[in-house]
C-alpha cells in the first residue's frame, strides 16, 4: 500500500532531519481571544512547505474566518517525538494557556521502535498537563506500517484510542487517512503531503477539532 511506504521513509526523513520549529506567529492575543496549541512533528510543520501552506496554518484562517475569538499557535517542530513533546508542554502551557490543546505526536517514536510503554507514557504527561490547565485535547493518532509486526502497530495503533478513552479526550485516529492511499498528494520526495493536499488533512482534522470550540 502507497501510505505504508510513505510512511515508512516520511519517518526515516523526520528522524534525521534537524528540529525545527514550525515558523506559526505566536504574539500574546488580545484580550478574550481563546488559543489553539497545536504540538505535532514535520506533518503538522508544514515541512517542504510555506508555513502558510500547511494544514495547521489553513485552520487558522477557517477559524479567523469562522470562529471570532479564537486563535491557533502551531508549535510543532519537525523530527519531534513524545519525549519531546512531553519535555515542552509545560514551558508551551505557561506561554499560550491555551483552551484547546492538539497533539499530533508519536510517528517517530514508532519509527526507532521505542517502547509503546514510553511512548503512552509521554502522551499521557502531555495530556494530563493539558487538562491541569483546564485545556481541552484533541489527540491526533498515526499508523505504522506492517513490517515493525503486527503487536508492536496494534499496540502503536491503540495507544491513542486507550488513552483518549482514558482521558476522555477528543480522538482523530489517523492524520493522514484522506490521502493514505494518493500519490499525488505526496512532494517529489514521496513522503510529506504537497500544498495541495493539506485542505484535506485541515478539513479531516476539522471533523474533530469544531467540536471542542463551541
Amino acid at each position: 500500500m502507497q501510505w505504508l511506504a510513505s510512511l515508512s521513509l516520511l519517518l526515516l526523513v523526520a528522524l534525521f532531519a534537524r528540529p525545527v520549529a514550525a515558523q506559526t506567529a505566536s504574539a500574546a492575543p488580545a484580550k478574550g481571544v481563546r488559543t489553539i496549541l497545536v504540538m505535532g512533528d514535520s506533518l503538522s510543520a508544514a515541512y517542504g512547505l510555506a508555513p502558510a501552506q500547511g494544514w495547521v496554518s489553513l485552520t487558522g484562517d477557517r477559524i479567523g474566518k469562522t470562529k471570532p475569538g479564537w486563535r491557533v499557535v502551531n508549535a510543532s517542530i519537525s523530527g519531534e517525538t513524545t519525549a519531546g513533546g512531553a519535555a515542552r508542554i509545560a514551558a508551551e502551557l505557561q506561554r499560550h494557556t491555551p483552551a484547546v490543546v492538539v497533539i499530533a505526536l508519536g510517528a517517530n517514536d514508532g519509527l526507532r521502535g521505542l517502547p509503546l510503554a514510553q511512548t503512552r507514557a509521554n502522551l499521557e504527561k502531555m495530556i494530563k498537563a493539558a487538562q491541569a490547565g483546564k485545556a481541552k485535547v484533541l489527540l491526533i493518532g498515526m499508523r505504522m506500517p506492517p513490517n515493525y509486526g503486527p503487536d508492536y502497530t496494534r499496540g502503536f495503533e491503540q495507544n491513542f484510542s486507550a488513552l483518549a478513552k482514558q482521558y476522555d479526550t477528543a480522538l482523530l485516529p489517523f492524520l493522514l487517512e484522506p490521502i493514505a492511499l494518493d500519490r499525488s498528494a505526496y512532494q517529489a520526495d514521496n513522503l510529506h503531503p504537497v500544498a495541495s493536499a493539506q485542505p484535506k488533512l485541515r478539513d479531516h482534522v476539522w471533523k474533530a477539532l469544531e467540536p471542542l470550540l463551541r
